[in-house]
């Protein structure tokens, strides 16, 4: 799989969203229109439009698009983590140009952890470098809002994995929906 860091371009927690915004997994007919948004979103990598379509069939489960008024506002891309399926590791955010300042970026991010076929996810998991500001704030809002007990750590250095060519690449995982307490089963002889 071709890997890109998340960056998330300008993931405002601004103002709400109008009516008009849709939230949906990704089909076969956007990953056209998420190729071209990535385009738009620098510093964003562009994968091959390939790559867009298997993220929007593949791994449409794991993935959020959101258009407002029919026009493509947003995309996450993401997928449970191979070796830890209750793990989402959150590839790429992208906004529009067009549509920042509503804070779309969190608004797809919740929707995408609410969904019935994510109710099993208990750690959020993405890659961030130093500088990318807009990231830090997206997934420190999560974090904030799942009782602060996200860590940070090194999973590509810059020298180490990138020979120079790439910046660092921080791993910030976030514990999400702590599992559910099982309930105490009352017997003859009291809880057990």
């Amino acid at each position: 799989m071709i890997s890109s860091a998340p960056w998330v371009m300008y993931p405002e927690i601004g103002e709400p969203l109008e009516k008009g915004w849709v939230f949906l997994e990704p089909t076969a007919q956007d990953g056209d229109d998420v190729y071209r948004l990535i385009g738009e979103c620098p510093p964003l990598d562009v994968n091959s439009s390939y790559c867009n379509f298997l993220q929007s069939t593949h791994f449409s489960s794991t993935c959020v698009i959101t258009r407002c008024d029919g026009d493509i506002a947003g995309f996450i891309s993401g997928y449970r983590k191979p070796n830890d399926p209750e793990t989402l590791f959150v590839w790429q955010v992208a906004v529009s140009p067009r549509y920042r300042g509503k804070g779309l970026a969190f608004s797809m991010l919740r929707e995408l952890l609410q969904r019935d076929g994510l109710k099993d996810i208990r750690t959020v998991e993405t890659t961030i470098t130093k500088e990318n500001e807009a990231s830090w704030a997206l997934f420190k809002k999560l974090d904030k809002q799942n009782g602060q007990r996200g860590e940070v750590s090194t999973f590509l250095d810059e020298d180490k994995h990138f020979k120079g060519k790439h910046d660092t690449e921080f791993l910030y995982r976030i514990p999400v929906n702590p599992p559910k307490e099982k309930e105490s089963k009352r017997s003859y002889y009291g809880y057990f």
